[in-house]
């Protein structure tokens, strides 16, 4: 160790020994500031200064609250909760003048939106929303916030500044994440503090503080809106529509400071190139308070502006500037890296210092930025204009459900939706009243309806910071199409808005004491239904061929059939169940008179009883958290169906047989070693369904539990020499980061259950090539000869990826093994390929073992 890095720690650990606090408020405040002393400083809220805790979640909103009682130029307002009922908060700071004419100046700004309107734009205030931490373990910026409220709240010198800004603050935008993380570090720190990487401070457990309390990166959640804290939030940007959106992040410890813009290749192209401008105008305020406190950073490298749902690029498409901040992290109150000891205070100090940058670039930049705002609006009416596509026409007729929830998240972004009050056939295609909507593009949000709806496969450039494609009407498995003109002024529709929308209620065709009641699986919620159901105790099959009802009506393979079975409910119990789960549900259950259908009769053998599915997903360890959470959040908020969070540690001691299906989510399962392999195939030979995901095919087929074989892909360069400076660009092309596929199912197969065409797109982002079955029954979705259909691809992928299994299944004695390449709950916006999991889950227990070899 360097002789300078020693007397640091040796300092460091000085002072925490005798209990002297590691910083003081002047270590962060800059110069020339004089503060009311009115206004409490952090300390005397929380009792420790600012970087020598972590404060929890509770502390920050116990501070803001004290701030806001304390100065008039602060309102706090709660704006919605987590899953974990934490408050989201958002602090509204200005002027007192501005605080009494708020509603004004939320009406002038929304006429930023209107090419007609001429709003003052010389008086016009700037609005500076400063976003801390959606990634909790990035902690310095949830607490810079504290001192960034202080500042603005106290400092007697910017009061006429305030008259021209208003910022909104929100200082922790994932409050369940955040209260993680500082639990974690608080919980195992040392008053002699110690920056080994190794230290267990510094390496806090699975699932980590990264996640919301469901796992998922609410950083990819902006355009989603999948989550409480992002549907909050997002309602509060479209109603102020700020001009800057600041985004504080960290990244690895041997880092320095990055700010945006990031690289310049990588704009979105429907972002105008006066943002990145802007962006790069703003970067020297950055700069220059940064140069004034002696820190290393960087920009216009690594990161990217492309994929519209990070709290960077969300407002780019909407003519506001998101700014991207990423601190080396601490990851705990001391860290051991290459540029010397990071001490937690530092990275708040490195956030803080660029709030106040962003602050000064608002003040220099207020007129020039609600210029830029204006004519984001005015030029994107021009572009709408010449566009010979006039709307955007989505739906499915056989489906309520996804409809509706695309519905749902397109009315988040303030874009204007219209439902059909009739059914109308475009192109060939139907699209059914009630289950089809049209999204016209000549509005403000122009822009980012073509960025929902567009399909793109060409790019300036072939590295991704996340992914390059979410065509929505793909991820929700729709028809949709463009429409002109002329197609849309003939169709009879009716304006809808976020209040009125509502998931068609299904009903009960049929009389109490009916002889059999039966649904398709078509619809989004037909699982939850029949989980409900089985919850109750009654008997529920699947048909694995069509019926025709004696009134004629034909239903699909995969219908569920009803009946009281062995339960003690009574004939009018069944009836009132049914009517209540039909309309929370949306499906239609139709009662019959006669067991005598047409196709199978109602007591054909090829009509299964379903087990309740009692479901483990495995966590922990070298488990995806990400993919896990996803598949928890599917079955529990959507489905209501419960399911045991079972950890690789705990393989060994479970009793197995109280689980009939068992998730492995991707990642590596090494850990659980042979003995729990061979646990793992007991299980599965006794007739359980085993869904497996991604790299956890690979570890069941090395430990001989499944058959699931990958293609290998040696990488060949026949040239002799390449330029070094090259390389990371070139080994980064060939990274699927995120595209959408064209894929083929058999929807005979009871994975294929409920889906009527058999075409359908699954996302990928990963390089895995599932070798198909020598059995072809086994091979129940697959990859065509032109797989990708929205988003990049390395060619050479592409070859690879052709005619391999996106899903196959294998046989293990009386059980499944059911194998998936692609992720079919991605950050649970893809509701297109979610029943295909749902369907393992459901019945995998009926798939023949013939076709499972």
């Amino acid at each position: 160790m360097h002789l300078r890095l020693k007397l640091a720690l040796f300092l460091l650990f000085a002072l925490q020994t005798i209990g002297i606090s590691q910083t003081d408020l002047g270590y962060y405040l800059p110069k020339g500031y004089t503060y009311d002393p009115k206004v409490p400083k952090p300390k005397d809220i929380l009792g420790f200064e600012v970087g020598d805790w972590h404060a929890s979640h509770d502390q920050v909103v116990m501070y803001m609250q004290a701030l806001a009682a304390s100065s008039n130029r602060v309102k706090l307002e709660v704006i919605g909760r987590s899953y974990e009922m934490r408050p989201q908060i958002v602090l509204t700071i200005t002027s007192p003048a501005n605080h009494g004419k708020l509603p004004q100046i939320l009406a002038e700004r929304q006429k930023l939106r209107d090419p007609a309107a001429n709003p003052n734009l010389q008086n016009m205030p700037l609005v500076m929303w400063a976003g801390y931490s959606v990634h909790g373990n990035e902690a310095s910026a949830v607490n810079a916030s504290l001192l960034a409220a202080y500042h603005f709240a106290a400092a007697n010198e910017i009061a006429a500044d305030l008259d021209n800004i208003i910022i909104l603050l929100d200082p922790a935008l994932n409050p369940d994440g955040v209260n993680r993380f500082a639990s974690w570090v608080n919980s195992h720190k040392s008053y002699v503090m110690n920056g080994d990487a190794n230290n267990r401070e510094l390496n806090e457990a699975w699932p980590r503080g990264r996640t919301n309390h469901y796992w998922f990166d609410l950083n990819r959640d902006w355009l989603p809106v999948q989550h409480p804290e992002s549907r909050n939030r997002v309602a509060k940007f479209q109603q102020w529509l700020p001009n800057i959106h600041l985004d504080f992040h960290e990244m690895g410890t041997n880092s320095t400071f990055f700010f945006q813009p990031g690289v310049p290749a990588r704009n979105h192209p429907l972002t105008p190139k006066k943002n990145f401008e802007l962006t790069e105008k703003i970067g020297l305020y950055h700069a220059k308070y940064l140069d004034r406190i002696g820190s290393l950073y960087y920009t216009q490298e690594n990161f990217d502006d492309f994929y519209y749902g990070k709290g960077s690029t969300y407002p780019d498409v909407q003519g506001s500037v998101g700014i991207l901040f990423e601190q080396a992290s601490s990851r705990g109150h001391l860290q051991e890296s290459i540029y010397g000891p990071v001490t937690f205070a530092f990275t708040i100090r490195n956030q803080f210092v660029c709030t106040l940058s962003s602050f000064e670039a608002a003040k220099d930049m207020r007129v020039e930025m609600n210029t830029y705002l204006r004519d984001f609006y005015k030029e994107a009416k021009a572009e709408s204009d010449v566009d010979p596509n006039k709307a955007y026409i989505f739906g499915a007729k056989e489906d309520g459900g996804r409809t509706y929830h695309l519905a749902e998240m397109i009315l988040q972004h303030k874009i204007d939706l219209f439902k059909l009050n009739e059914d109308i056939t475009v192109n060939g295609v139907q699209f059914e009243k009630d289950k089809a909507y049209i999204v016209p593009l000549n509005q403000p949000q122009y822009r980012l309806i073509k960025s929902l709806f567009e399909t793109r496969t060409t790019f300036q450039d072939s590295l991704f910071y996340d992914v390059s494609a979410w065509t929505m009407p793909m991820a929700f498995n729709l028809d949709f199409m463009a429409l002109n003109s002329k197609i849309l002024n003939l169709a009879n529709v009716e304006q809808v808005n976020q209040s009125a929308l509502m998931l068609k209620k299904g009903k009960v065709l049929g009389e109490v004491g009916s002889y059999s009641y039966l649904f398709e699986w078509n619809e989004y919620y037909a699982p939850k239904a029949a989980y409900a159901l089985m919850e109750k105790g009654y008997l529920v099959r699947v048909s694995h061929e069509p019926l025709i009802l004696p009134d004629g009506k034909p239903m699909a393979r995969g219908s569920i059939l009803v009946s009281r079975g062995q339960s003690n409910r009574s004939e009018q119990d069944l009836h009132n169940d049914l009517v209540k789960i039909a309309a929370e549900t949306g499906i239609d259950i139709h009662g019959i008179q006669t067991g005598y259908t047409q196709g199978a009769n109602i007591g054909s053998p090829k009509i299964d009883v379903l087990s309740k599915p009692s479901i483990a997903i495995l966590v922990d360890g070298g488990v995806s958290s990400n993919e896990a959470g996803e598949i928890w959040h599917l079955l529990d908020q959507r489905m209501q169906m419960p399911a045991t969070l079972l950890p690789l540690s705990r393989i060994g001691a479970a009793d197995l047989s109280r689980y009939n299906v068992i998730v492995m989510p991707e990642g590596g399962y090494g850990q659980l070693g042979k003995s729990g392999a061979e646990k793992l195939k007991d299980w599965v030979r006794s007739g359980g369904t085993l869904i497996a995901q991604g790299n956890a095919m690979s570890w069941l087929d090395q430990q001989e539990v499944a058959a699931f074989k990958f293609k290998t892909v040696p990488y060949e360069d026949k040239q002799v020499q390449r330029r070094y400076a090259d390389f990371e660009n070139a080994m980064g092309a060939r990274v699927t980061g995120g595209a959408i596929m064209n894929v083929k199912l058999d929807i005979t197969h009871p994975l294929g259950y409920g889906y009527t065409k058999a075409e359908l797109f699954s996302f990928r982002d990963n390089n895995l090539f599932l070798q198909i079955s020598e059995n072809p029954y086994a091979n129940v979705m697959v990859y065509p000869e032109s797989p990708l259909a929205s988003g990049y691809l390395h060619p050479s992928n592409r070859d690879q990826i052709k005619n391999t299994a996106a899903i196959k299944v294998s046989g293990q004695g009386q059980g499944r093994v059911i194998g998936m390449a692609d992720n079919a709950n991605f950050r649970a916006f893809w509701f297109g390929t979610n029943k295909l999991f749902l369907n393992a889950v459901f019945f995998g227990q009926t798939i023949n073992s013939g076709t499972a070899r």
